[in-house]
């Protein structure tokens, strides 16, 4: 898949400012972000690109602030898989887990190792929301509990899951990276449990499960959460991430809209993983 990378700075310079930012272009279409001193790197699907989109955030905050904004095609090359190279080190989740890719030789022993590939696919732990998310599933008995695992990225979720004793778990992202990475990191861990799909909700069908995971963003959760809900067993948990503290009532109003009982829900640097029990 072709992307377009949109290379943002701006002075002053103020971190509140970048997340804020990267949210909200997060809602028009851009799927991955890098952090830079000055501002940050936004990358899209060719097919969803607009000047427009980005123009129109932008403005909202251009008072007393001025932006440098320019585009750069980024023509099927995996371009996070260089930045995941040099900058994805061994992470220790809560621990009892290291995640580490197949090239570090130098890294803590743990209960749980999970070996990712870097590629375009998001989830190598290092992200807050991916690491609260791990932490739950950690927290959780996973024996013979059949799972589905929405926005699966590089599938490290199930990954652990499964190590944890889940009889199954399905995978399900939209970028054609995370199916492929997803398969492959699964393999690489000697997973055999895993079934990972291309496609979004409309793939849901009848299938049951214990256990949902969902880290997207906020507007597809509030608009997928009905889905979610339908396909979760009586007793059933989920657990959604990849949104802010401010967005906590909204989603909280759409689970409890869907039957759901808050079970609380952890934070890091403003990020959210939120638990919810079917009732």
């Amino acid at each position: 898949m072709d992307y377009k990378k949109a290379i943002i700075n701006f002075t002053p310079f103020e971190e509140w400012l970048r997340d804020v930012l990267i949210a909200q272009l997060g809602e028009t279409g851009y799927d991955s972000f890098l952090e830079t001193e000055t501002g940050f790197e936004a990358f899209i699907p060719v097919n969803r690109f607009s000047i427009e989109s980005v123009v129109q955030v932008i403005q909202a905050f251009d008072e007393g602030y001025t932006f440098e904004i320019s585009f750069e095609d980024n023509k099927s090359q995996n371009w996070n898989e260089e930045w995941e190279k040099n900058y994805f080190k061994p992470l220790v989740v809560g621990g009892q887990c290291v995640v580490r890719a197949p090239f570090h030789t130098d890294f803590p022993k743990t209960k749980y190792e999970i070996i990712i590939e870097p590629n375009m696919a998001f989830g190598t732990g290092n992200h807050e929301t991916t690491s609260m998310m791990l932490e739950y599933i950690m927290e959780e008995n996973m024996n013979g509990k059949t799972i589905l695992d929405m926005g699966c990225g590089t599938g490290i979720l199930g990954i652990l899951a499964s190590m944890k004793g889940a009889a199954k778990i399905t995978a399900v992202d939209i970028d054609e990276w995370s199916f492929k990475g997803a398969g492959e990191n699964a393999v690489l861990n000697n997973i055999n449990n895993i079934e990972v799909k291309l496609g979004d909700v409309a793939l849901l069908g009848s299938e049951k499960f214990d256990i949902v995971f969902a880290n997207i963003q906020r507007n597809v959760l509030l608009e997928d959460l009905p889905a979610y809900s339908k396909c979760l067993n009586k007793n059933g948990k989920i657990f959604l991430s990849g949104f802010y503290t401010e967005d906590i009532p909204a989603i909280k109003a759409k689970a409890e809209e869907n039957g759901l009982k808050d079970t609380g829900f952890k934070t890091k640097n403003n990020w959210v993983a939120h638990a919810f029990n079917c009732t």
